[in-house]
């Protein structure tokens, strides 16, 4: 087996990943409790699908008990510019740099349903492939599988890779030789919690989801905290500001899958703000952000426009408090009332 896993290596990276460990359904142990003290705080907000499938996604061997490895891949989607420097131009919408380009998870699924078929042809076996949607908790054992470590900021970074990585799994019947499993190479650093706008991070390698904006603009439904619009400044769909911070980055590679390539830019936010549900789902076809639904994305588009403090937006603001979305037009309004008191 020890032939087979090294080939299984090579043919990871052939394939385009940018780094692959492996590790054993059993190796986070830790991970249920954690997962309860994060439910029980109430940390997942609106994410109830965290708690309703939380026996599977804390204990890995239950979701699949004929699996013996789980082997996680790492890919890089790292952003070719600083994806921080839209949060200067306030009449632009800032949108998350994994979401610039073309879906994650069609794009990972594939190459993992490629590599699952060759890992079939050379050894009988089954397998399940995991992209993110599952109840998988990939962060956790992508560290077990030496890939990196889960940063104070919760996610996943490497000294090899940086914090800009998507992470997918496959689980298999087969016995694989296991890597040893990363440990926190964090040190006295702080930056990642330093520089998050609405201080979402309770305590190092803690997320409130609820303060965070990647949740507040992608998974909360409804209205946002009014405390909470204004930090929200004029990033409208995720918030990269933790990742982006993380010094490891200097080491960070080159995204070399080309459907990663930003496509998106920085919009502006006054085009954004005239999207109807056919315009927003022909706008954003083949992209992450069509799964919220238009709804969704012209409120966050609204926030950032009472965040924007610039006159000529007030007739967009002004249109959209008579829209038939009632959180839509709670988000007109309050931006209008913010620029109106600033005219």
């Amino acid at each position: 087996m020890q032939a087979l896993t090294q080939s299984l290596r090579k043919t990871a990276l052939d394939y385009g990943f940018s780094a692959i460990g492996i590790t054993t359904p059993h190796a986070i142990p830790q991970a249920a409790a954690r997962l309860r003290g994060f439910l029980a705080a109430g940390h997942h907000g609106q994410m109830g699908w965290m708690a309703d499938r939380a026996v599977w996604r804390g204990d890995p061997s239950a979701l699949w008990p004929q699996a013996k490895s789980v082997i996680m891949l790492a890919e890089a989607y790292t952003p070719a510019t600083n994806p921080l420097a839209g949060l200067a131009h306030p009449t632009k919408g800032v949108i998350s740099a994994y979401a610039q380009g073309k879906d994650y998870h069609d794009l990972v699924k594939r190459r993992l349903k490629r590599l699952g078929r060759w890992l079939i042809d050379q050894q009988d076996c089954e397998i399940k492939v995991f992209v993110d949607t599952a109840p998988v908790m990939e962060k956790p054992l992508a560290q077990a599988a030496g890939l990196g470590w889960q940063g104070k900021h919760t996610n996943l970074l490497s000294r090899d890779l940086g914090n800009w990585v998507f992470l997918g799994a496959i689980f298999t019947t087969l016995d694989l030789q296991v890597d040893a499993a990363e440990t926190s190479h964090c040190g006295t650093c702080t930056a990642c919690l330093d520089i998050c706008p609405t201080k979402a991070f309770p305590a190092p390698y803690q997320l409130d989801a609820r303060r965070c904006i990647s949740y507040l603009t992608i998974e909360h439904k409804g209205p946002v905290d009014p405390d909470l619009r204004a930090l929200m400044g004029n990033r409208i769909y995720g918030c990269d500001d933790c990742l982006a911070a993380c010094p490891w980055n200097k080491f960070a590679v080159a995204a070399s899958e080309m459907g990663y390539q930003p496509k998106i830019g920085l919009p502006d936010l006054a085009d954004l703000a005239m999207l109807d549900d056919t315009t927003f789902r022909a706008r954003f076809a083949g992209s992450p952000i069509k799964r919220i639904g238009r709804d969704r994305f012209v409120r966050n588009v609204l926030y950032a426009i009472g965040n924007a403090h610039d006159s000529t937006l007030i007739p967009h603001a002004q249109r959209l408090t008579q829209d038939a979305d009632p959180t839509v037009a709670d988000a007109a309004h309050w931006a209008l009332a913010r620029l109106t008191r600033t005219v």
